[in-house]
């Protein structure tokens, strides 16, 4: 499904209305009734129950007066208020604001104290809040009494269900406000906004529902950024031919170790085997070997030369010659820092025609030029410190434009970005992709390295680098949260996820394990 910025959204609402002339009062009507909908099929039939809706003087407060005379059809106790004057509101919401006038609905305004009063009152004896007030149109500070009002919405302990996007929040970037509805459910209407799913945004909207408005798939053609779903992942794990044996589905190289770092490797290589790549090989400094050779079994481990540290070294490049061409590489979980390890990376992506995943210190080694010009097929799995390092952009920067910066990055570098974090985004050249599965579990030593040996076992078996990312990344994800059931989310380790790995393929599959 499409993740929209408010302008795209408001450029899509106009081409639905003046481009293909279907009238704004029927898509108001559409989002107030589907709405509703939700709200029924979430909490129960509306008859009967206290239902307070406050709304805007725009068109979110447009669909709350829509909502207001369809739960007065159906029985329900309404109290509808707005947050200014009655002449202020106009276009279709004016339309819809008289029908409540002839249809005897009684509308309170909250243009002094007085009105904040009465909304306290209705509050206080409701069974159901509808958050009406802005729009995702909606920037700056929120003041006077419009502050009051929103004070007195999250006060109340009854579900409060914001139309669109929770007011306060940011439909952009997922900031928010001096102050914030917090709602317990947000029906977006037409496609999801980035605000709901970026944090700190995303805290404030409860689940979120998105609200069917009737406007054509084809408007939204050219929005490059999509959220993960299961039915999109499906279509992107690479077929298990039934004859196959473990060349068909692929062979990954990964390189890196140095020491107190050997569990890093020992995570990607054992993910990229669960994630079903047929063969691993594992090369690291040669002093490590031994206790690789335990701690990795199904693995193929390949002792290299090594610097003075006890990382790789350059002339290990000369030693991989002999081995077999594996189907990508995997550069950087614990590979430590040195001048001679730099120079080997930098000979691997010069001389190595093959898909390179770069990781960890694998981009600590490199500087933002190593990345310009022509390389081989790159993924670049950095978390937003490495990336700010790279890039000189500030931590701060890069977290509120998380979308945009990997979409930017992308292409400057001509990659697949992964940028992980929550959420994690994911970058090609003209799509990105925002991953919704994951939880606080996943942050724990190792669980990057756990990543970084999914998408490799993907890639591997076929899948395209940007597919294998998408889905590598949701898989994760869904790893953690699979090993949260068991463990909640304190007691989950790196190796908790990668055990889950299989548990999360059946999940996507759709089969039971």
């Amino acid at each position: 499904m499409k993740l929209l910025t408010p302008q795209q959204m408001r450029d899509i609402d106009k081409g639905a209305i003046q481009g293909l002339g279907i009238p704004g009062m029927v898509l108001m009507e559409n989002a107030g009734r589907g709405c509703l909908y939700e709200i029924e099929s979430r909490y129960g039939p509306i008859s009967k129950k206290g239902i307070v809706i406050i709304s805007g003087k725009g068109n979110n407060g447009g669909d709350g007066f829509v909502i207001a005379r369809h739960s007065a059809n159906r029985g329900g106790r309404v109290s509808t208020f707005l947050v200014g004057k009655r002449g202020d509101v106009s276009g279709d919401a004016r339309i819809n604001l008289d029908i409540l006038s002839r249809m005897g609905i009684t509308l309170i305004e909250i243009r002094d104290e007085n009105g904040v009063s009465s909304l306290r009152e209705a509050l206080s004896r409701c069974e159901i809040v509808v958050d009406a007030i802005f729009g995702t149109g909606f920037t700056g500070e929120i003041q006077g009494l419009t502050k009051n009002v929103i004070e007195a919405i999250n006060s109340v302990n009854v579900p409060v269900v914001s139309i669109d996007i929770p007011s306060g929040l940011s439909g952009e970037d997922g900031r928010v406000s001096n102050i914030c509805v917090r709602a317990s459910l947000t029906c977006t209407l037409g496609l999801p906004k980035r605000g709901l799913y970026l944090y700190p945004g995303r805290l404030f909207a409860g689940e979120i529902e998105v609200i069917d408005i009737g406007l054509p798939p084809s408007l939204s053609d050219n929005v490059p950024v999509e959220l993960t779903e299961p039915s999109l992942l499906r279509r992107f794990l690479p077929e298990r031919p039934p004859d196959g044996h473990k060349g068909t589905f692929g062979k990954v190289l990964v390189l890196g170790g140095s020491p107190g770092m050997t569990g890093a490797v020992v995570l990607s290589s054992l993910s990229a085997l669960k994630s079903g790549a047929g063969l691993v090989y594992l090369g690291i400094p040669s002093s490590l070997n031994a206790i690789l050779e335990e701690k990795a079994t199904e693995v193929v481990t390949i002792p290299l030369p090594e610097t003075s540290s006890r990382t790789i070294s350059t002339s290990a490049i000369d030693v991989l010659e002999r081995y077999p061409v594996p189907d990508l590489v995997v550069i950087g979980p614990g590979m430590g820092n040195h001048q001679e390890t730099r120079e080997f990376i930098l000979s691997v992506i010069k001389t190595l025609n093959l898909p390179i995943i770069i990781d960890a210190d694998g981009l600590n080694n490199l500087r933002d030029s190593d990345l310009e010009g022509a390389h081989p097929p790159l993924i670049l799995t950095p978390h937003p410190g490495e990336l700010s390092r790279l890039t000189g952009e500030s931590l701060e920067y890069i977290n509120q434009n998380r979308i945009d910066s990997a979409i930017s990055l992308a292409k400057r570098w001509n990659c697949t970005l992964v940028l992980k974090g929550a959420p994690t985004v994911i970058a090609g050249e003209a799509k990105c992709y925002l991953n919704t599965s994951g939880c606080s579990a996943l942050a724990t030593a190792g669980s990057g390295d756990v990543l970084t040996g999914i998408i490799a076992g993907l890639c591997a078996q076929g899948a395209e680098l940007l597919s294998a990312s998408v889905l590598g990344v949701y898989l994760h994800g869904l790893s953690g949260d699979i090993a949260t059931r068991e463990k909640t989310e304190y007691g989950v380790i790196a190796g908790d996820v990668m055990e889950n790995i299989p548990s999360a393929l059946c999940q996507v599959l759709g089969v039971r394990c």
